[in-house]
C-alpha cells in the first residue's frame, strides 16, 4: 500500500483533502470516486501524523488543570471537596508534587477524568 513519505507530500496531500472536503457532502453516495479518494488520502494523511506529529498524553498536572477549567470550578472547589488545602492543589495543577493514588482517584471521581488517562495508560 502506498504511503507518504515526504514532508512535500504530506502537505500535497493535506492540500488534496482540503479539494475534495469542497466536492464531498454528508449527501454523497458512497462509492463516489471522490468520496473514496478523500477516504483514502484521508488514512494515509493520518497514518503520516501518527508517525510523525505523535500527540502524548497529558501529564497528571495538566488533566486536572484542564478538568478543573471545563468544569468551571476554583482550585479551592476542589480543594474543600478533597478535604485538602489550596495550596496543595496548586502543587498538583503546577507539577510540584503527585498526588497519591488514593487522592488521584478522587480527583478522577470529582473532575470526572479517567483514572487510565491519569495514570498514563492508553
Amino acid at each position: 500500500m502506498a504511503s507518504i513519505k515526504t514532508d512535500k507530500q504530506y502537505k500535497a496531500a493535506c492540500e488534496r483533502i482540503e479539494e475534495l472536503l469542497k466536492i464531498v457532502s454528508n449527501a454523497t453516495s458512497a462509492d463516489d470516486k471522490n468520496l473514496l479518494e478523500l477516504d483514502m488520502i484521508s488514512d494515509l494523511v493520518a497514518d503520516y501524523e501518527e508517525t510523525h506529529f505523535p500527540i502524548e498524553s497529558p501529564d497528571p498536572a495538566m488533566l486536572i488543570k484542564l478538568a478543573i477549567e471545563e468544569k468551571n470550578i476554583t482550585q479551592k472547589d476542589l480543594a474543600a471537596e478533597l478535604n485538602l488545602s489550596p495550596s496543595r492543589i496548586s502543587d498538583f495543577i503546577n507539577g510540584r508534587s503527585v498526588p497519591s493514588l488514593k487522592i488521584a482517584g478522587n480527583i478522577c471521581r470529582i473532575l470526572e477524568i479517567s483514572p487510565e488517562m491519569m495514570l498514563g495508560i492508553r
